[in-house]
């Protein structure tokens, strides 16, 4: 439950406003409450709580605090441990929001089959090779170690092929664009802009 200045649609302020948005994020069912709308409520759980501001953040009738410890909490990952703990149900992830997540976890980051030691096939040793070569830090993923992710990502990209690489979480393209831009002398540039 969060007491809050305003309606979760429509925060008052932006503490209020952080805590909706980290909760969406964690991807929480949860209930609010307009403290503008009552004084009574809103002088009171101040006394109650021992808590002077807003929002403050219930979980199963206890008090975790405002927006600073929640963020604090999210940033560690203890938030979800607690949600967890306290058998608040998080909505699963949607395919659509791992892929999301997964194409931005790392400013550069290449799906290909196999791992930058081990590629498994020659377009995706070529493009490890290139970055390498170019000196750009890339993360990887091995689209061969998970079919949901490999059959998603290319509806997601609407690119049919393995490797394709990302930069901050837009595709840069497969093999032969890598390869172009590393021969025109772009590739490090596209990917440092």
């Amino acid at each position: 439950m969060l007491f809050m200045k305003g309606k979760p649609e429509e925060p008052k302020c932006g503490f209020s406003r952080k805590v909706v948005e980290i909760l969406k994020e964690e991807k929480v069912d949860f209930g609010s409450f307009d403290i503008l709308t009552d004084a009574e409520v809103r002088q009171g759980l101040k006394v109650y709580s021992n808590w002077s501001s807003y929002p403050q953040l219930y979980i199963k009738g206890e008090l975790i605090g405002g927006s600073d410890i929640v963020l604090e909490m999210q940033k560690s990952g203890e938030l979800r441990k607690v949600l967890s703990e306290k058998g608040v149900i998080i909505q699963k992830e949607t395919l659509e929001d791992r892929l999301k997540r997964l194409v931005s976890s790392s400013p550069v980051m290449l799906f290909m089959k196999g791992n930058p030691d081990a590629p498994k096939c020659g377009f995706s040793s070529k493009v490890v090779n290139a970055l390498k070569e170019e000196g750009v830090t890339f993360g990887s993923f091995d689209i061969l170690s998970d079919e949901e992710v490999r059959q998603g990502l290319k509806a997601f990209s609407n690119w049919p092929t393995f490797p394709q690489l990302y930069y901050k979480g837009e595709l840069v393209g497969g093999c032969d664009i890598v390869l172009e831009l590393r021969t025109d002398g772009a590739l490090k540039s596209t990917l440092s802009e």
